[in-house]
């Protein structure tokens, strides 16, 4: 087994990483997650040197690949994002076009789960705001909110099946698509 450990911008990311869907693929893929993933609180902690003592200890932990999780946030382009974490050897940085909860929106079976009937979103990741999409078409369609709290939000998406394969199936879902293919080839 390949022994992998992750970097991520925030909660939403970490709660995605650790979450049962989630570490079931990786088994699936024959990765062994070797830590919790590790929540550097912000896209500004994701700088190189902020990031050595973090590389550091999964390396220590048995690390062979660290993928860094993050969302391009204000950054003008994906590749600025990536320049400024900086690319490493055995390293992925895999950047969400707009922000992580657009895989939410790019998992339609999870949302029509979410929702009580069949729903999809043509371009998820074009979202600028993708919790508060969400949060309109739960609205929307069952009269309800999902509240103000992403973290929340996000434990209850994940209970409702969300699946990074479901996301990454999306034909407008290329940071996903991108993950996934990443973990895939781990293997091979």
């Amino acid at each position: 087994m390949v022994k992998v450990g992750f970097i991520v911008e925030g909660e939403t990311e970490k709660l995605i990483i650790d979450s049962e869907n989630f570490q079931s693929l990786l088994a699936d893929l024959q990765i062994d997650c070797v830590s919790e993933a590790i929540d550097a609180q912000g896209n500004g902690n994701l700088l190189p040197h902020n990031i050595l003592p973090f590389q550091a200890f999964l390396k220590e932990k048995g690390a062979e690949y660290i993928f860094i999780l993050t969302d391009r946030d204000d950054d003008a382009c994906i590749t600025l994002t990536r320049k400024r974490i900086t690319e490493r050897e055995n390293q992925f940085i895999v950047v969400a076009v707009q922000k992580i909860e657009a895989w939410f929106l790019a998992d339609s079976q999870t949302l029509s789960v979410m929702v009580g009937k069949s729903i999809a979103i043509d371009y998820p990741e074009l979202e600028p705001i993708p919790f508060e999409k969400i949060g309109a078409i739960v609205q929307y369609q069952t009269g309800r909110g999902i509240g103000t709290r992403k973290v929340r939000f996000a434990l209850n998406y994940l209970r409702k099946g969300f699946s990074l394969p479901n996301a990454a199936a999306h034909p407008n879902c290329p940071s996903a698509r991108y993950f996934l293919n990443k973990l895939q080839s781990l293997n091979y």
